[in-house]
């Protein structure tokens, strides 16, 4: 299970710190609470119910620096996650950040990053949608990469992996 001071993943939350258990009284039942802190905004935090297991299974452990370097070099070759219906697309991008699947959500970045250049290829712009399920996929990789590989930005990541994918 998992410990004070771990660090975790939580959903699209992103990295936290598990700053300890508080119990606390609801509808007249005490029930033990773990106490979140996200890594990248410690002003916030986020209670869980630690009997919840449908709550809990959207924490996990960090990869490792080995697993993260295994997804990037896998990068280049993984197939892109793309749906031509909108509602289709939507409902599977939905999908694919609630589970946080890390091929899932590196074949959705591609696949919208692809789309993103025919529609600017085209003179158009992204739908709104796919901007925000792009933001969300890149902030959910991109948090847990930047902290087990402690990386300070955004910027010096994205030219971590691309050196990393120029090797290949």
């Amino acid at each position: 299970m998992f410990q004070i001071n771990a660090v975790v993943v939580y959903g699209t939350q992103g990295v936290c710190k598990i700053a300890g258990t508080e119990e606390k009284s609801v509808g007249g039942k005490k029930k033990a609470y773990f106490v979140l802190k996200p890594v990248n905004d410690p002003g916030s935090t986020f209670f869980l119910p630690a009997d919840n297991e449908l709550v809990l299974k959207k924490m996990r452990r960090l990869l490792t620096k080995e697993e993260i370097h295994k997804l990037m070099d896998s990068m280049a070759e993984e197939s892109s996650l793309w749906v031509e219906n909108e509602n289709g697309r939507k409902e599977l991008y939905k999908k694919v950040l609630a589970e946080g699947d890390h091929l899932e959500l590196i074949q959705m970045i591609k696949a919208i990053y692809a789309h993103k250049k025919e529609r600017e290829a085209e003179g158009k712009r992204l739908h709104i949608s796919d901007e925000h399920f792009f933001k969300d996929a890149e902030q959910m990789l991109y948090n847990e990469f930047q902290y087990v590989l402690d990386i300070k930005n955004k910027a010096d990541l994205i030219t971590y992996i691309f050196k990393r994918l120029e090797k290949q």
